[in-house]
């Protein structure tokens, strides 16, 4: 039986499961990266999302495989899901040092960036924001609560890279459920219906 929807964060040392849940193609892609920062990040996203799913599920991780796809990037790449329960909703995101996850019934989005320190960066705010967005933010930590809403929209297919600056303005029907992990990583879930954070197990 389904619950949640359920969102999780953390670094990715406090996500504990074994890299022998990952399927041959999530290993194969861990061994790309470059910087084990990085491919730790990746793993332990992969894993959480697992964690996650789960959770919603009262299922036990282990069994959840994790499959992704995209017509133009194959396997391994695109929309997330869990092979033994589709209906459920799931999306992770990763970024150095920080990794989320959500999962419930419906449409789930997750995203978590770096808030850049300095000035507002004008060209990124010109280009993710709309005009009333734009009139609205004066630094980069509301540019990035921004931003992290709308990665989350396009997770849930209902937004795109191409028009950022011309939607995702308007979350009426979703429910937002945001965080901040430490003072410079800000994380947005967009869910159909109210999501809570959980410890990560």
């Amino acid at each position: 039986m389904t619950i949640g929807p359920l969102a999780m964060g953390g670094r990715p040392d406090e996500v504990r499961a074994p890299e022998d849940w990952l399927t041959e193609v999530e290993m194969d892609r861990a061994g790309r990266f470059r910087f084990e920062a990085d491919r730790a990040s990746y793993v332990a996203a992969h894993l959480l999302v697992r964690l996650c799913a789960a959770a919603a599920l009262g299922a036990e991780p282990y069994e959840l495989t994790l499959r992704q796809r995209c017509e133009l990037h194959g396997p391994g790449h695109g929309k997330p899901y869990i092979e033994e329960a589709p209906e459920l909703g799931v999306s992770f995101s990763h970024t150095r040092g920080y990794v989320c996850a959500g999962a419930g019934p419906g449409k789930v989005g997750v995203d978590a960036e770096h808030v850049p320190p300095g000035p507002l960066d004008l060209a990124l705010a010109d280009r993710v924001c709309t005009p009333r967005e734009r009139a609205l933010i004066a630094g980069n930590d509301e540019l990035i609560r921004h931003w992290t809403r709308k990665e989350a929209l396009i997770k849930r297919g209902e937004l795109t890279l191409d028009n950022l600056h011309a939607g995702g303005d308007d979350l009426a029907g979703r429910h937002l459920l945001e965080w901040s992990a430490g003072p410079d990583i800000r994380v947005a879930v967009v869910t159909d219906s109210p999501a809570r954070r959980v410890p990560i197990p």
